[in-house]
């Protein structure tokens, strides 16, 4: 994921709202959001490069989504990232547990936000920092930076969910991620990767030849543990692919 936007709201009859892009190159083979044949509690799409995914909900209300952090710089990773979304959605460990697993380990991975929670606890940890935070009510967004950096598009995509927040629906999620409106060279970040990169990655959805926005995905979870997923899949200048739904 490059972009997730998400209202994390314990005691309401929605507690959690997540609306969320992955972005990556058109070439990376993956399956669109599906149950996992071999682990039935698990709902996710699967990069069939390195076997992870980059959101998933599974058993017991699990919930984890992941983002890079953009550094052209930092060495190429020995692992892939989205077996840390893969591994909490398909195992038992606790919150505290398996947090304290990746934390040990963050090295192994290049640059990463893990976002994973439960019914009851929703947790961040970013790998440039030393510990995990469990996150108090509120509304937030992570892209490829820290979370809540205000990058114009997480500023952008924030500010939509909250105001669809009285009436959350799939479709009013997905809307507000397929904005490809690129933001003001004066409001651009310097990540190292060149203004004209800067520019195409500084929408909300992206469309490009080679890499652009692969999927959106709207969540819904009820307080009662039901949860409702609509994925959209994309392809080379946001050619719109397909759609899955899911109520689980």
């Amino acid at each position: 994921m490059c972009l997730i936007v998400f209202a994390w709201r314990p005691g309401h009859a929605q507690p959690l709202i997540v609306a969320a892009n992955r972005d990556e190159f058109y070439a990376r083979p993956s399956q669109p959001l599906a149950q996992w044949p071999h682990a039935p509690h698990v709902y996710a799409g699967r990069d069939l490069e390195a076997g992870g995914t980059w959101l998933g909900i599974g058993a017991n209300g699990r919930f984890a989504a992941l983002t890079n952090i953009r550094d052209p710089h930092q060495p190429p990773s020995r692992k892939s990232r989205g077996e840390l979304v893969a591994g909490f959605l398909l195992g038992e460990l606790s919150i505290d547990d398996y947090l304290n697993d990746v934390v040990r380990r963050s090295l192994e991975y290049a640059g990463f936000n893990l976002l994973i929670g439960n019914a009851n606890e929703l947790w961040h940890f970013n790998a440039r920092e030393t510990e995990a935070v469990m996150l108090p009510p509120g509304v937030y967004g992570l892209s490829n930076a820290g979370l809540d950096t205000p990058w114009p598009k997480l500023l952008k995509a924030r500010a939509a969910l909250e105001t669809v927040l009285d009436d959350p629906q799939p479709q009013a999620l997905l809307a507000l991620l397929n904005d490809p409106q690129t933001a003001p060279f004066a409001d651009l970040p310097d990540t190292g990767v060149g203004l004209a990169t800067e520019t195409l990655l500084s929408s909300v959805f992206i469309a490009s030849p080679t890499y652009g926005t692969r999927a959106s995905t709207a969540l819904i979870v009820q307080a009662d543990g039901m949860r409702h997923m609509v994925e959209r899949s994309f392809g080379p200048y946001g050619g719109h692919l397909g759609e899955v739904e899911i109520r689980v």
